[in-house]
């Protein structure tokens, strides 16, 4: 007889002994494993047992050492990491400075109260300090010059630029946020009961926290936090953690978007401003010089205020889990008050936040190609009645150690900065092994103009400034990213969907959990939650609610735990799977690239048997070619994530990458007499530049480089367990790969041009249909973010050509790929990487 368990959100799985799997976390856990079912971990060696117990959590989010090393050590000491964690949505009376029957009772009210709400909080005489502004001043009567005819008569000038001014007024009182302490007080008290409702814990790092609340107190410089975008639900929670720690609220950037009646009023009162989504409105490709200077003298006069920012450098929030593509527009601004020395210096705050689930619940309607709904105040409401039904686990804040963005300015300055190659100049000749469009390609004379823009080393060049700042919101996301904690419903997600799609038993699913834990702490990441594992996982699977799939073929039985196949499903444990994509993504990268290089060898074998040498037969891997295979792939995915800061060597990356699979079995070296490569003895001469080469071409010609540097062969470990976890890699790409061999496959239907968003949805529902019908191996290979992500990067590679008429977007194939030879080559390049 099957028993099939439903995972609704109201109901709790209940294992064979009758005992809830939830797990209590509402009072601070022991982070210790204390499994009461041996069994379950027969697997697990006692060594491994006893490194979980003995290891320390990894304190994640000190600074760049390459960028910041002054910064690093500024604000850090010892101590700070032995400080530990904190939920701090837990207070009784011991939080505040009361004891007592009474104190319990109005604990809440007690510790909202004795919060220092700082006077300095509060900006003064902004509207008339930006409409002075030099800035907006110029604007003002550039726009009255162009809006009106010449003039004819006296004081019709003067009469433009007040009716502008006018103009400027309402922008302003539109944007400006207008922050008020008692409201703040109330928002506190109202947070901690609403979080209390629907979250199991809020924990934050005390040691992080300490240093943020010394950058603030000692530092004559304003705080600009930049977190990743996950939920609507990111707004409130910085703000309320750090009012709980009594520092000063920040003024944060949201879109207009949130400008609806009466909610407006209260985002305003806690520190927003809003802003346009598109800067410029005035359509026909007009930039709005008036509201453009407005946010920038109001950022200014903030900045100059001492105020602190709260800036979402993403723009919106993701939907795919994992960090959308920066937008420095708020950054420039930034960057362009501290350079004209209106303040000394900032100080940069990366946050990582993670989410059990995120309280919208999922983005499926939209990855369904749905438009997205305006927000609303009845939306609004509807969303916090839903919440207040719910529970959506833990939430893990994490912020990093702030830094000087003077001192990076500087260490960016002193730095040789290559020009950045396109995609199309880089991945082309490789997958085509000829040269792309002349007309798109820069040539080596405007190659070499160009370093010579970029080592000119001084902001007020367009060129060098574009790429510091990009540079700078990569290097911030990546560092909040890295920071931010794994939850375990990340990681059932991910084995559900990459090791176990076809079914579980619930052992042996705690079991990889408990493995899988220990490989993300050993890797330097922290974790969002703590206590036993079978208690973790049944709470993990909980929050998956309806997406698994829980049955039993007999009560006596152990349950089974699937995925479930319904493309909804699949998405949105694809959305929580994604939360550790950049956990492993350096792994991920090299166990496809050595599918794709012994494919490639195969091939090279059949096709010239005579030449082949007896001593390097085709499953040997050249380390140096596979280090290849791996840079021109995580190119090809560059819009998918990011693999490295901007700082850092990717060759480097994958060297390491390599050396930890041979560590764990994995790899082996093939030719043990060879000198094996040391990753920390080896200093690179510069970043790598492009995917096919990693070394300085200004290198001395009686350098020993090459001699130190001997390429070694590699060969994959046959043992079951090995290649157990080396398929797992590989599948966490394949759904990736899938849509783009999907999308390579649809632009041999495309023979005219068409609108980009025509095109996008066509794509769209091609890839729909594959899953619906079972074509494709990976359902979540169709979600719109992945779709809208293909034909990104197929713009960028030269696949697509853009042309706009008017306002519309028009897409063609271009001249390097209307040959169907050429889009059969990119096809077979991508199709190299992937598990078929």
């Amino acid at each position: 007889m099957d028993v099939a368990v439903s995972l609704g959100p109201d109901s709790l799985l209940q294992v064979n002994n009758g005992e809830q799997g939830g797990c209590h976390w509402k009072a601070p856990c022991d982070d210790s494993e204390r499994s009461s079912s041996p069994s379950v971990l027969r697997c697990v060696t006692s060594t491994w047992k006893e490194g979980l117990l003995t290891r320390k959590r990894p304190f994640v989010g000190r600074c760049c050492h390459s960028c910041t090393p002054q910064s690093k050590e500024r604000l850090f000491n010892s101590s700070i990491p032995s400080l530990g964690l904190r939920n701090v949505i837990y207070i009784n009376e011991t939080h505040t400075r009361h004891r007592g029957w009474l104190a319990r009772r109005l604990s809440y009210v007690l510790f909202v109260l004795e919060r220092d709400i700082k006077k300095d909080m509060f900006a003064r005489n902004v509207v008339d300090n930006v409409l002075n502004n030099s800035r907006v001043e110029r604007a003002i009567l550039e726009v009255a010059t162009d809006c009106e005819p010449p003039a004819t008569e006296p004081g019709q000038e003067q009469k433009a630029a007040s009716k502008v001014r006018r103009k400027a007024r309402g922008f302003l009182q539109e944007m400006v946020a207008n922050i008020s302490p008692a409201f703040i007080r109330i928002t506190g008290w109202a947070l901690l009961k609403l979080f209390n409702g629907f979250f199991w814990s809020i924990q934050i790092h005390k040691g992080q926290l300490e240093m943020v609340k010394k950058a603030a107190a000692e530092h004559n410089a304003p705080l600009v936090f930049l977190p990743v975008h996950k939920s609507h639900i990111d707004y409130l929670l910085i703000t309320f953690i750090l009012f709980c720690h009594n520092i000063k609220a920040p003024h944060i950037a949201a879109g207009n978007n949130l400008n609806i009646p009466i909610f407006s009023t209260l985002i305003r009162k806690l520190g927003g401003f809003f802003i346009r989504r598109k800067l410029d409105e005035l359509g026909a490709g007009k930039r709005d010089v008036l509201y453009r200077s407005l946010l920038h003298a109001y950022t200014e006069e903030l900045l100059r205020q001492q105020q602190f920012l709260e800036v979402y450098l993403e723009g919106t929030r993701s939907r795919s889990g994992k960090p959308s593509p920066a937008r420095a527009g708020m950054l420039s601004i930034v960057v362009d008050t501290l350079c004209t020395g209106a303040i000394p210096d900032v100080l940069v705050v990366p946050v990582g936040i993670s989410y059990d689930r995120i309280l919208e619940g999922n983005y499926n309607s939209e990855q369904l190609g749905k438009p997205k709904k305006n927000e609303s105040l009845w939306g609004v409401a509807c969303g916090v009645f839903r919440m207040l039904r719910k529970n959506y686990g833990c939430v893990r804040v994490d912020f990093t150690q702030p830094f000087s963005l003077k001192e990076y300015l500087d260490t960016q300055r002193s730095r040789n900065m290559p020009p950045a190659l396109s995609l199309e100049q880089t991945l082309v000749p490789t997958i085509l092994s000829t040269q792309p469009d002349q007309a798109l390609f820069n040539g080596q004379e405007e190659e070499e103009e160009e370093e010579e823009e970029l080592n000119s080393r001084d902001l007020s060049d367009v060129v060098w400034r574009r790429h510091v700042i990009n540079n700078l919101a990569k290097h911030v996301l990546y560092t909040a990213n890295k920071s931010s904690a794994i939850m375990s419903t990340h990681i059932v997600a991910c084995l559900l969907l990459y090791r176990h799609r076809q079914g579980v038993g619930l052992s042996k699913l705690v079991e990889d959990f408990f493995n899988m834990k220990e490989e993300i702490l050993s890797r330097d990441f922290d974790l969002g939650f703590s206590g036993n594992s079978e208690d973790v996982v049944m709470h993990a699977l909980h929050l998956l609610g309806n997406c698994v799939n829980v049955t039993s073929t007999n009560r006596n039985t152990e349950f089974i735990i699937a995925p479930s196949k319904t493309v909804p499903a699949l998405f949105e444990l694809n959305f929580y799977s994604n939360g550790l994509f950049h956990v492993f993504i350096a792994d991920a990268i090299i166990a496809c690239s050595a599918l794709a290089l012994q494919r490639e060898q195969a091939v090279e074998a059949q096709a010239e048997p005579r030449q082949a040498s007896p001593s390097h037969p085709s499953s040997l891997l050249s380390q140096e070619r596979l280090i290849r295979k791996a840079a021109s792939l995580s190119h090809f995915l560059t819009n998918e994530v990011a693999i490295a800061p901007p700082c850092q060597m990717i060759y480097q990356v994958f060297h390491d990458a390599i050396t930890r699979l041979i560590q764990y079995g994995v790899l082996y070296v093939a030719e043990e007499d060879q000198e094996e490569l040391s990753p920390s003895d080896e200093h690179w001469p510069k970043k790598f530049p492009e995917p096919l080469s990693w070394r300085s071409d200004e290198e001395d010609e009686d350098s020993d480089f090459g001699e130190e540097q001997r390429d070694r062969y590699l060969k994959v470990s046959v043992s079951p367990e090995h290649q157990e976890f080396f398929v797992f890699l590989q599948h966490l790409l394949s759904p990736v790969l899938e849509a783009y061999s999907g999308a390579a496959i649809f632009v041999h239907s495309l023979s005219q041009p068409v609108a980009e968003a025509e095109y996008t949805q066509q794509l769209f529902r091609y890839l729909l249909t594959r899953t619906e019908k079972g074509v494709a191996v990976y359902g979540e290979s169709a979600t719109h973010y992945l779709v809208k992500n293909t034909v990104k990067t197929f713009k960028e590679l030269g696949v697509l050509k853009e042309r706009r008429e008017g306002r519309v977007v028009i897409l063609e194939p271009s001249n390097t790929f209307l040959p169907q030879a050429n889009r059969n080559k990119l096809l077979q390049y991508i199709l190299g990487y992937t598990v078929l």
